[in-house]
């Protein structure tokens, strides 16, 4: 018996690892735009393990990103289901809906996120961007503010996106300064040049007015 529960630990360590190297290459496809290769992946580790709500919502995610919203909704109702306190599964759903025009339905998903883990920051900008976005200025930038006192990660986007409430309330001079914060803080890295990119365009569509969004 005793080499039959060493035998079957042996199996288990074995098959767990190949589940994270799967796990990683899925992530490897993911950040190159690979996301038929992903969901691929991830039916392969579904199916191996039914009850992992975090296979469901990277699922999900993948099928966002090709625009298939109504798979995506499904995967994330699955990944909420096997786990109802899993944050980032009601952000990501919560942005499928923004992606749908539910707004109200995904200001409810983000206020879950939120809920379960308050330090959840992008569902704090998130949430903040879609307040905007419904025309709630003051409630957006509520949001925005309250990311820069919970911690220093992503205050070059955050200074962005609060620029750009000031920006569409009137607040110029306010609108300005963010921007130019944002600015400062996105001279590097790729992705964050190219956010920097959006941010100088805000930027400069505020002090000539004739320019397009």
């Amino acid at each position: 018996m005793r080499w039959d529960q060493e035998e079957r630990q042996t199996v288990t360590h074995e098959a767990d690892e190949v589940a994270r190297q799967c796990r990683a290459l899925v992530l490897e496809h993911a950040n190159q735009g690979n996301y038929g290769e992903a969901i691929a992946l991830l039916d392969h580790l579904i199916a191996e393990y039914p009850n992992s709500a975090m296979d469901y919502n990277n699922r999900g995610l993948m099928y966002f990103r090709l625009g298939e919203y109504e798979q995506a909704d499904r995967d994330y109702g699955q990944a909420i289901a096997l786990d109802a306190r899993l944050d980032s599964a009601y952000n990501n759903r919560a942005n499928c809906a923004v992606a749908q025009g539910k707004l109200g339905e995904a200001i409810a998903d983000y206020q879950i996120a939120l809920d379960f883990n308050p330090g959840n920051l992008h569902a704090w900008i998130n949430q903040g961007i879609t307040y905007r976005d419904l025309g709630l200025y003051d409630l957006a930038i509520e949001n925005f503010d309250l990311v820069l006192v919970l911690g220093s990660r992503l205050k070059g986007r955050v200074y962005g996106e609060r620029g750009r409430t000031y920006h569409l309330r009137g607040d110029w001079n306010l609108a300005i300064a963010d921007y130019q914060r944002a600015m400062d803080y996105l001279a590097n890295g790729l992705s964050a040049r190219r956010y920097g990119k959006q941010v100088e365009r805000w930027r400069d569509q505020l002090l000539n007015p004739t320019l397009t969004a």
